[in-house]
């Protein structure tokens, strides 16, 4: 399955997004356009700009690869690593997060929804000291 030079300029946008990247949201995402992640739920190019902003103010070096894409009927699915350093904890490890996207895609190409999925408690949490230790703890504890 193909994907649309629209798909593949969203995908370029993500892999290379930068804080100066955040002045062209409007070439990606419509004006009214939601989002939402594990810990964030908002709509127009604002919120979802403050949502990266957020991102760069919180993490050094962040990055997305993109590993797969499908896209069909106005809809696109993408599966990507997030690569990052937390400014607090371990700031010399590059920390990963696998996760994947949905987005639904206006006429143009933008985005009207994006919705990511990823676990928290796995790909965040558990990497976190003290929070870290007590994640791992429960996980263990609701797989018996």
């Amino acid at each position: 399955m193909s994907t649309s030079p629209e798909l593949a300029r969203i995908v370029v946008f993500f892999q290379t997004m930068d804080r100066a990247a955040l002045a062209n949201l409007a070439s990606i995402y419509t004006e009214d356009a939601a989002f939402k992640d594990p810990f964030n739920e908002v709509a127009g190019l604002a919120a979802i700009g403050a949502i990266y902003a957020h991102m760069f103010e919180q993490v050094s070096e962040p990055r997305f690869v993109i590993r797969e894409r499908l896209q069909q009927d106005g809809q696109a699915f993408l599966t990507w690593d997030f690569l990052f350093r937390m400014r607090r904890f371990e700031p010399e490890v590059t920390q990963v997060i696998h996760g994947a996207t949905h987005l639904r895609l206006a006429q143009d190409g933008r985005i009207t929804a994006h919705r990511d999925y990823w676990d928290a408690a796995e790909e965040l949490y558990e990497k976190l000291p003290v929070l870290g230790g007590l994640m791992r703890w429960l996980k263990a504890r609701a797989g018996k």
